[in-house]
């Protein structure tokens, strides 16, 4: 009798195993272990076919889950079913300042879709107005201030409503298309030009019966689809009526960083100024799959609202597309304590600092979010460097590379690391992490010796006497009091002084200043210009006016860390100073055969 069929594999080879394996136990059929035989060919379909049942309910399951789902379009359906709708592509926003220069105009207005053009590369953008604008002169001067401009094409589309026409949709035909820009307007008829202006339905507790409001989802191809309500949540369009969508496609992050912006003519003025108050930024592409996966529950627990910090790391990268990673924290983690407030830090995409304009669009966005009087505060990340000198140990037997391929691929591995686990607000620098992958980086490499040091750069008032603090927010090593320098600075000169001035510790918390005679010896000129507070890693300028630097950046001040583990707070990124790291690959020679270990281990020394 025929013993029961295996089923719980789903490999071939398993599958064609378990069919021979009950094969064996009848005896009809004798030839199905004879790979040549007619039914061996059948076992082999045999197996192939549930291979394939086996995979495509595999992934009909998988697709039925927001965690395991891998196509995007079942990724956005699972997420429009949790009121997520995932962000478009964005263009870049410039900020310009207007002059109309020898205007004799009472008022001035600048038209929707008013063009200025950039080069970014070699490749010229357009920027185009998004609404029109119109100012009256300020000091008899007509100038529009701090003008936004996107980067791209304004596109207009229309639809006529036909109720009849089922499978009838009102798109946004190109994927680039970015959904921040679009404008939605219901114009009577073809004859009735009467326009009414529809908004964007964000609290469906608020949209009644009579609401003009439409509705948002992504379908097809990455292409966003608008539609209506049925006239009792949201008011439904009637037939006849032409549905008119506006909006920008983009050519997404390619013009971001653009500065020097032109135009031909502004409220039918060609004598014109055109300065740059902020340069593009904050073009993306759409979200991936991964954001969608992750952000989609936490916007579901978020309901609209910012309560918590982590509400407001949802709903910050939806505002801002430029958003590379947010850290929020509430006024009593602040230090100093600031009750009854939210400190939102943003560390963006294209690397720049936030302008006081982004602030305030992002501050103003986030109105309908915030609960009662709390208000979000944005401050800039405070960046605090590694300096890493790595010096690592090969055998030149073990591999045809040469040292100098070694160390492009060891700094190639950092910068890696530096990508994937810092440059975030709650990335920890792991020196044992660290330390393991330039081991991993080759199978020559035997060891690495590596020193951390951290660095921040202060960027000062000229000319103005002012107090500095530097937080590393890191212990710095000091294992007893009077123990050595361990604080380091780039130079810089004071008023009344032609002297290149430098700082250090002496080991007890104060702060020196030195000049360099003969470029070596250090003459102290002033024994306590501050403080350090070893334990918390402070340290205290006390009141300066300085009136240049070495570095165009400002003062760089180096310090050696107690622990080679650096952790940020609040604020804080950390990241490899590439610029500046000392990366070193030197031959093991007892490793590749060297007669003299005595050599070796005096090179070791110099560690």
């Amino acid at each position: 009798m025929a013993t029961k069929l295996q089923v719980t594999e789903l490999d071939f080879d398993d599958i064609k195993s378990n069919l021979k394996t009950y094969m064996k136990n009848q005896t009809e059929f004798t030839d199905y272990n004879f790979e040549g035989s007619a039914l061996s060919t059948l076992i082999d379909l045999l197996a192939y076919n549930t291979h394939y049942l086996g995979m495509n309910a595999n992934m009909a399951v998988n697709e039925a889950f927001l965690d395991t789902a891998t196509l995007r379009s079942s990724v956005v359906s699972h997420a429009k079913t949790l009121g997520y709708t995932p962000r478009s592509a964005r263009a870049p926003v410039a900020y310009l300042n207007v002059t109309l220069n020898n205007s004799t105009l009472t008022s001035a207005t600048i038209a929707k879709g008013t063009k200025f053009t950039t080069q970014v590369d070699g490749t010229t953008y357009s920027f185009v107005c998004n609404a029109t604008q119109t100012i009256t002169p300020v000091n008899s001067v007509l100038r529009f201030s701090n003008l936004p401009v996107y980067e791209g094409t304004l596109v207009t589309a229309k639809y006529t409503v036909d109720s009849s026409n089922i499978e009838k949709k009102y798109m946004m035909t190109d994927n680039r298309g970015d959904t921040t820009t679009l404008k939605v307007s219901v114009q009577n008829s073809a004859a009735d030009l009467t326009t009414k202006t529809y908004t964007l339905a964000t609290d469906i507790t608020q949209v009644t019966a009579t609401s003009n409001v439409y509705f948002l989802q992504e379908v097809d191809d990455g292409k966003f689809e608008v539609y209506f309500g049925d006239d009792v949540v949201g008011k439904k369009p009637t037939d006849g009526n032409i549905i008119i969508l506006e909006y920008i496609v983009t050519n997404k992050e390619k013009s971001n960083g653009a500065r020097t912006f032109s135009g031909t003519s502004v409220a039918g003025e060609t004598n014109i100024t055109i300065a740059t108050a902020s340069a593009s930024s904050g073009g993306a592409e759409p979200e991936t799959i991964q954001s969608i996966k992750y952000n989609a529950p936490l916007d579901y627990a978020s309901q609209g609202r910012a309560v918590t910090t982590e509400d407001y790391k949802v709903i910050i990268p939806k505002v801002f597309a430029d958003t590379k990673a947010v850290q929020v924290w509430g006024g009593e983690d602040n230090n100093p304590p600031i009750y009854g407030q939210v400190f939102v830090s943003i560390k963006t995409i294209s690397g720049i600092n936030l302008t006081q304009a982004q602030k305030d669009v992002i501050t103003t966005s986030l109105d309908k979010y915030n609960i009662a009087s709390v208000r979000p505060t944005i401050v800039d990340p405070e960046i605090t460097k590694i300096k890493l000198n790595t010096t690592f140990k090969y055998s030149a037997n073990a591999t045809t590379k040469s040292g100098t391929e070694l160390e492009t691929l060891v700094r190639s591995t950092l910068n890696t690391y530096n990508t994937s686990d810092l440059e975030k607000f709650d990335g920890i620098f792991r020196f044992s992490k660290m330390s393991r992958l330039i081991d991993d980086t080759d199978t020559s490499i035997l060891s690495n010796i590596s020193t951390v040091r951290i660095q921040k750069t202060i960027t000062p008032q000229l000319n103005t006497l002012q107090k500095y603090t530097i937080d590393f927010a890191n212990p710095l090593y000091n294992p007893h009091s009077g123990h050595a320098t361990i604080i380091s600075s780039t130079g810089f000169k004071i008023i009344g002084s032609t002297l290149e001035m430098f700082m250090d510790d002496d080991g007890m918390g104060n702060l020196r200043a030195y000049s360099l005679t003969g470029g070596t010896t250090k003459t102290y000129l002033d024994t306590n210009i501050g403080s350090v507070s070893y334990s918390t890693g402070v340290i205290t300028i006390n009141s300066l006016n300085i009136t240049s630097s070495t570095e165009t950046a400002g003062v760089t001040v180096t310090a050696q860390p107690s622990s080679n583990d650096i952790v940020p707070v609040r604020n804080q990124l950390i990241e490899i100073d590439f610029a500046n790291a000392n990366i070193t690959g030197q031959n093991d020679t007892i490793e590749s055969g060297g007669s003299s270990a005595g050599t070796d281990y005096a090179t070791s020394s110099s560690y």
